[in-house]
Order: C-alpha cells, then sequence, then structure tokens
C-alpha cells in the first residue's frame, strides 16, 4: 500500500481519503481542479440547486436538505428516547421496508453490533420465519417515504394479522408498530388508525440520501444504537465539506469522477476488515441510484473480503472502506485498493453522499432522479392485475429451468459472455437460500470481469436502477425459485409468492424493453438446484 499512501491522505474529523490525488492525475485533465475552478464544493455545501442542470433544479431543490439533516435529526432524540423507554418490553426490533431506509438502518446495525431484523424482502419462506420469530417481543418499524410501496405495506399487513392472531386487540397490536414516512403520505393516516407511533421524517431529505433521518435513526434507536454520537460525526465532518482544501469528500468525489472520465467502468466496494463491514450495500445503492442514468455511471460491485475475485481487475477502481484504522495507518487491508475511505460512520454517510453528488456534476447526471426504477413498479403491477403467465422454458437440466438457453453450463456461459460485466439476481430467500451468494465470487473468478449478486426485490430499489439507466454493457441472470408453502397477505387478492413472481417478470420486462440480454434461472427444488448451479460455476 506504500503507493497509495506516498499521495498523502485528505483528511478531516476522523475521517481520511488516501489515493485520491494518483487517480485524479489518470484522467485528461484534473478533475479536482475543474470542480473547485467552478466553486462546486461550496456551491454544493450551501445547497445550490442549479449544479446538475436546469432539468434537475426543482429535484435538486427539494432534497438537499441532507447536506445539514443532522441538525434538525437532534429534534427526534428526545422522541426517541421516550419511544425506547415507553417499548422497552419489545426487545426484537424488524425493520420493514426496502431501498435506502433498509440499507441505511441495517448499515448502523451491522457496523455497531446491534441486532435488527431487516425484512425487505417478498419471499414467503423468509417472511414466514420472521412472523414465527419472538412475535410477542417484537417491534415492528414500517420505513416507507411515500407510504404506498408495495412491499412495505405487504409486510405491515402480514404483521398486523399475526399480532391479531396471537390474541392481542387491535388496539394492543397497533403498540407493536412504528410508522416512518414523509410528511402527508397515506402511512400517516392509516399509522393513526391502526394506533401505531408515527414519525414523520425530514421531507428535505429522503430515500438513499436519508440515511441520518428518522429513516435510519428510529429502528438503529430501538436496536440500541447511540444515534446521537452518529449525528455527532456528521456534524464535525460537515465544516470540511465547502473546503477547496482538506475536503476528503471532494477528494473522494473528485477521483470517482476522473475515473469515470480515464476509462474505469466499475467501482469495486471492498471492507478493509476494520469495522464498516455493513457499509457496502448502502454505497452500492446510492452509486447505482444517483449516477446510473443516460447511460452513464459506474457499476458498484461488492466484494466479501479484500482477497474476494472481482475486487481488482482491468477497468475496476477498487475502494477499501474501514473505521477503526487512523489516517497514519495503511488502509485497504494490505491489497491494492487504489482509493480508502476510513472513519467513523456518520461522517461516512455524509462523505459518500457528498461525494456522489460531485460525480453526478462530472457525469451531467440527475444524482436524485431514479427514471427506470418506476417501470420495473409498473410492470410488477401489470403481471399482478393479469393471468399468472411464467412461459415455458426453453431446457429441465435437473432441478432447473432453464430460460434463454440449453444446458445450465451453456447458460452460465451465455450469461457471462453477455457483456464486459454480469449482474446475478435472485428472488429467493436470503437465510435459507443464502448459499446461492457463492455464485458471484465463483463466476468472477472463473470470468475475470466484474460480477455483482443482488436479492430482489432489494435490487429493485437498488443496483435496479443501474441494471436499466446505466451503459449497456452488462449481462443479466435472473434466478427464481419454487415456493412449497405460499403465504397470503390479508387484504390482497394476490399471496407473497405470487407478488415475488410479479416482482421478478416485472424486473424482467424492463430489461428485455430497454434491450438488456437476460438468460432466466427456475429452481424447481432449491436446495437442490442451488447445490447444482455452484457446483456448474465452478465446473466452467
Amino acid at each position: 500500500m506504500s503507493d497509495l499512501l506516498s499521495g498523502g491522505a485528505e483528511a478531516a474529523a476522523g475521517l481520511a481519503v488516501h489515493g485520491a490525488r494518483a487517480i485524479d492525475e489518470q484522467s485528461p485533465a484534473s478533475t479536482r481542479r475543474a470542480l473547485v475552478a467552478d466553486g462546486v464544493p461550496g456551491l454544493l455545501a450551501r445547497k445550490d440547486p442549479t449544479l446538475w442542470g436546469p432539468g434537475a433544479e426543482p429535484r435538486a431543490a427539494a432534497h438537499l436538505g441532507w447536506l445539514d439533516t443532522f441538525h434538525r435529526s437532534r429534534e427526534l432524540l428526545p422522541q426517541l428516547a421516550e419511544l425506547t423507554a415507553e417499548l422497552a418490553d419489545l426487545d426484537h426490533v424488524v425493520l420493514c421496508g426496502v431501498g435506502g431506509p433498509a440499507l441505511a438502518a441495517e448499515a448502523i446495525a451491522a457496523t455497531l453490533g446491534r441486532p435488527l431484523t431487516v425484512l425487505d424482502t417478498t419471499d414467503p419462506g423468509r417472511i414466514r420465519a420472521a412472523l414465527a420469530d419472538r412475535l410477542d417481543t417484537t417491534v415492528v418499524v414500517v420505513a416507507d417515504g411515500p407510504g404506498d410501496t408495495v412491499e412495505a405495506d405487504a409486510l405491515r399487513r402480514a404483521y398486523h394479522r399475526a399480532f391479531l392472531d396471537l390474541g392481542r386487540t387491535p388496539e394492543e397490536a397497533g403498540r407493536h408498530f412504528v410508522i416512518v414516512t414523509d410528511p402527508g403520505s397515506p402511512l400517516v393516516d392509516t399509522g393513526l388508525e391502526m394506533g401505531a407511533f408515527v414519525i414523520v421524517a425530514d421531507p428535505a431529505a429522503g430515500g438513499r440520501f436519508g440515511a441520518l433521518t428518522a429513516f435510519g435513526l428510529v429502528p438503529a434507536a430501538l436496536a440500541g444504537v447511540d444515534v446521537a454520537e452518529l449525528l455527532d460525526q456528521a456534524e464535525e465532518f460537515a465544516g470540511s465539506l465547502g473546503g477547496d482544501r482538506d475536503n476528503p469528500a471532494l477528494a473522494l468525489g473528485a477521483a470517482i469522477g476522473a475515473a469515470a472520465t480515464a476509462g474505469y467502468t466499475a467501482v469495486a466496494l471492498v471492507p478493509d476488515g476494520s469495522g464498516l463491514d455493513g457499509l457496502g450495500p448502502w454505497i452500492e445503492q446510492l452509486l447505482a441510484e444517483s449516477l446510473g442514468k443516460d447511460g452513464m455511471g459506474l457499476l458498484p460491485v461488492v466484494t466479501e473480503s479484500p482477497s474476494s475475485p472481482g475486487a481488482t481487475g482491468l477497468g475496476v477502481l477498487t475502494v477499501a472502506y474501514g473505521g477503526s484504522l487512523g489516517a497514519g495507518a495503511v488502509p485497504g487491508g494490505g491489497i491494492g485498493a487504489q482509493l480508502a475511505v476510513n472513519g467513523p460512520l456518520g461522517a461516512q454517510f455524509l462523505a459518500w453522499q457528498f461525494a456522489t453528488a460531485l460525480t453526478a456534476r462530472v457525469l451531467g447526471v440527475d444524482p436524485f432522479s431514479r427514471p427506470d426504477v418506476a417501470s420495473a413498479v409498473a410492470h410488477t403491477a401489470r403481471v399482478l392485475d393479469g393471468p399468472d403467465v411464467a412461459g415455458a422454458p426453453s431446457h429441465l437440466d435437473g432441478a432447473v429451468e432453464i430460460h434463454g438457453a440449453g444446458s445450465l453450463a451453456d447458460a452460465l456461459r451465455t450469461a457471462l459472455d453477455a457483456g464486459d460485466h454480469l449482474a446475478v439476481m435472485a428472488y429467493l430467500d436470503r437465510d435459507a437460500d443464502a448459499e446461492i451468494t457463492r455464485l458471484r465470487s465463483i463466476l468472477a473468478d472463473r470470468s475475470g470481469k466484474p460480477v455483482t449478486f443482488g436479492w430482489g426485490p432489494r435490487l429493485l430499489h437498488a443496483a435496479g436502477q443501474f441494471h436499466k439507466g446505466g451503459p449497456r454493457t452488462g449481462g443479466y441472470l435472473q434466478i427464481t425459485g419454487a415456493i412449497a408453502d405460499d403465504l397470503g397477505i390479508p387484504g390482497r387478492p394476490y399471496t407473497f409468492g405470487r407478488l415475488q413472481a410479479a416482482q421478478a417478470a416485472g424486473d424482467r420486462a424492463a430489461l428485455a424493453e430497454r434491450d438488456r440480454p437476460l438468460i432466466r434461472l427456475h429452481l424447481t427444488d432449491r436446495t437442490a438446484g442451488i447445490n447444482q448451479l455452484v457446483t456448474a460455476a465452478q465446473a466452467l
């Protein structure tokens, strides 16, 4: 790592970025100097909404509150203290939501070692298992900004019915819920009617930029996190954002932007083992949704460890992240990172958000839009309203139905050969089917290409935007599975299994209308099919 350290580190408030200068020097002209010459760091710190062009200005004006939301979030602290005391007997915290709210809270809990069950799935097996887990001492946090997200609504309904079936009165059942939503969303009235605790989030910051709002802080506080410390870290770091020097967030954003103009196509996010291992999926969503549009963006690849396949490679910018290594220590876990970001979690949230907004400026895209996410949602709704047409497989190989190729080995090769990178998308049970995650590292090792892995429907609200709006250079492998024991959704004419299948079909339709090459594998027996898939991948 001596080459990384030779360029020096840029540090502020305990957060340091190493290696940025060397990356900036690889671009045709210094990206950092161009940003500074245009006064961008100071303008962004002062919430100038014009930085991304007139088309983005209205959204930017409404969504730049993340720059100082840590001030407004302090108003939550007394309320959170009262809520935590009121619900002290409910010590099993379940977070129901998708996208930024779930990923931020999950990163906080994982980093600080607090137990939090994140339920951002529609898989009936995973949901059934969650409903059977310590229900009598469970508090359910429903985090849904617009208040009409299909996943959050279905999970809220399932838990409410479960509490009633447990013998709770409607009033007692309501006490098990905390609703976090945007001002004026339909979920406000729903929560009040249920007798739930309703917390309205900061209207000026939300979604993937809402980590330090009620969306991230409420479930974390209920799980036992001292969220005031996160706000302190962000506030201390915020003082560096507007400067031309000693500005780690500027260094990070300029380096990522420079990489994009110097021919890099992917960003590998590598935990360095020093305390922030849960941050990668949150960064992935932030980069994918903010930058992956208009044919632009860098593919974010979350790797398991510094030694995992895909952490380095041609066209891959390797970024190590961690928390406990100081500014003078060797960053990146001792292996070939080109950039390293070390510092406390509250500062990390703010630094990555600022850097992402800067990179969007370099690429000329609107960081606050997600124009292609709605297409998969719309296709899902159409599938739910129509007949159940799954389509016949083109081939059957053991426990795997293959759609779009011959044998299983042929399917894997076809998916890998379809583009410069491969996205593996699994609409399965994140716990019971966890073995399927091995595919990412195996296929990356066999192909030498960047390979990503995402759970559906989580991925629809994260990397799904990049899949449909980013550069048309990837291949897509979707994996679905048979459902042995489906689960109904109270008040809805469809089951969780039907919803999950519709979301997978909607994702396929959205990719197809953008001419993205996709192979679908359906597991008629999940355990046998996963074993077969892993074996076939290893044999490539």
